[in-house]
Order: C-alpha cells, then structure tokens, then sequence
C-alpha cells in the first residue's frame, strides 16, 4: 500500500514539474521538431516609404542570415506601420537569436532606424520577445494616433495651399516653409530643461496647433512638407556622449542630386531678449559647410556630430 502511495506521489511530481515548466520544455524540443515558421506579413499603412537608403533596405527575407538582415527587418517592421510582427531565426544562422537580442536592446541603434522612416511610422516605445525556438516577435507603439494624424494633415494641406505655388521651385518652396515655421513657433525650453511641458512640443501637433517645438517638433514637421512636395528626406540624430542628455535631431535633404542639412530648430534661436529671431545658417549646407559653420565660433558646437557610418548619405567631402 505505502509503495503505491509512493508511486503515485513520484508520477504526480513529475507532471506538476512538467506543467510548471512546459514553456522551457516546448521551446528546447520546438527546433527538433517540424514546424510552421511561416510569416505573416500584413499591408502596410499609407505612409511606408518605398526608399532604401544606405544603412537600412525594405526586405521581403524574413529568415535572417546576417546582423544587416536582422537591422533590415527591424526597418521594414517600423517602415509598414506595423504594430505586431514575428519572424524565425533560421537553424544555420547559430547567432541569430544573440544578434537580435542585441539589436533589439540597442535604443540608440534603434533611434538611428526610427530616423529613416515617415513621421507618422516613428515609434515611441518597442518590445521584443525572443524564444529559443528561434521565435522573434516584435511589439511596436507608434507616437502619433488617429486624431494627431488627421488634424495634422487637414492643417499640412491647408498651409500648403496657402504659402506654396507652381511657380516656386524646390528651393524656394522649402524655403518658404522653412520660414514660416520658424516664425510661428517658439522653441519649447521647460521641456528641453525639465522633460516635462504642457504642450505636445515633440510633435508636429505641438508645433502647428500649441506654436512651440522642440527639435524633434521642427524635424517632424519640416519632414510632413517635404514628403508632400515629394522631396527625398530623412532626420539625422546626434547621440551625445553623455546618456543623461537629450541628443538633437534635424532633417536630410536631397536636392539637386546632393544631399543637404536642414535644421529649424538652429535657424529658430532662443534669444537673451525674448525676441524672435530667423536666420538660414543651417538651411540646405552640405556636410562640409555644416562642420565650418559649427567649428567657427567661440565656442564648437557638437549638437551636428552625427554617425557618418549610419548616415552614410551625408558622407563628408574631403
């Protein structure tokens, strides 16, 4: 009877510890057995960008072999506007769970891919489950919802119509903008010292409907326009040396079959008089001429040490 007793208590045991830890157990037996690793990938949102740019590419391999693979699917899953997304490491790439573990936690890096995508595609926060089944699922929230998106547009169209004509040429219409922008916003400083504003200053809702903006309220912005004249762009981050401090972020142009810096928040100076003030120093300057502009002064300016190896379109002429 007792050895019965003990039987039943040892198989009982061992199902409660196999119930406890299925999970464990699933994904170790999961490689050696036949599975379905078909991705799904969903259609993407209206503002996808069909460019491929030096450092990140749109890709339809979602079996990465390589940490570029792994930075491209990062890219296509934020470029779509997509909100959940998986795919599978492939058995003969052995670090490919490694690699995107790391990628995946990397928020620089992340911030940098952000850069190359529509505004309205930009996340705000990103969680990645890895499983050693060589699952990889990818969560996504996006900074701008429905009601920003809509009334943003409605006011994109607006001003558009209102500042912008077919006379104009690129430059100008750029220009134009650039001006305006300027000269109906104020530099939200409470958020810049203290992290915190009451107005939505790291948008371009915040800049159009609240008149102030920080740096990424201008590049937003600036962005939504030339998307809509159907000029080639990106945003461009510096990544300071000290984690604590905000870094800045500015726009890429592609005119003229160069690329160019574009900065709002630095032609919009925060002045000792309280007065506005507008100025084009950083209005379509290469490389070249944004690193004589910052190195002239008394003082060198380092918010514009951007990675060369990330923005490699804005690659310095020597």
């Amino acid at each position: 009877m007792i050895k019965k007793i003990f039987i039943s208590f040892i198989c009982l045991s061992i199902i409660l510890v196999t119930f406890l830890k299925m999970d464990k157990i699933t994904d170790f037996f999961v490689p050696f057995i036949e599975q379905d690793t078909k991705v799904i990938a969903t259609s993407s949102n209206n503002y996808k960008k069909d460019t491929d740019y030096l450092f990140v590419q749109n890709t339809n391999n979602f079996g990465p072999l390589s940490k570029q693979d792994i930075k491209n699917v990062f890219y296509t899953i934020v470029n779509n506007g997509w909100k959940t997304f998986t795919y599978y490491c492939p058995k003969e790439y052995t670090d490919c769970l490694k690699d995107s573990e790391e990628i995946s936690q990397d928020k620089d890096l992340l911030t940098h891919i952000n850069n190359f995508v529509h505004p309205y595609n930009g996340f705000s926060n990103m969680q990645t489950i890895i499983k050693e089944s060589g699952q990889v699922i990818v969560n996504v929230t996006y900074f701008y919802n429905e009601d920003h998106i809509n009334a943003i547009n409605k006011k994109v169209d607006e001003l558009y119509k209102e500042l912008i004509n077919d006379t104009m040429s690129d430059r100008e219409k750029i220009k134009t903008i650039h001006d305006y922008l300027i000269n109906n916003t104020k530099y939200d400083v409470t958020r810049n010292e203290n992290g915190e504003s009451i107005y939505q200053s790291y948008l371009a809702y915040g800049l159009l409907f609240e008149g102030y903006a920080t740096c990424n309220g201008y590049t937003d912005t600036m962005a939504l326009f030339l998307d809509k004249m159907n000029i080639p762009n990106f945003k461009v981050a510096m990544t300071p040396d000290d984690p604590t401090k905000e870094g800045h972020v500015w726009n890429a142009v592609y005119l003229d079959n160069n690329w160019y810096h574009l900065d709002l928040t630095w032609d919009d100076p925060v002045s000792e008089d309280g007065k506005d003030y507008l100025q084009d120093t950083y209005f379509l300057i290469d490389t070249n001429q944004l690193k004589e502009i910052d190195n002239s002064g008394d003082k060198k300016i380092t918010d514009h040490n951007f990675k060369p190896d990330i923005y490699l379109e804005l690659k310095q002429e020597n």
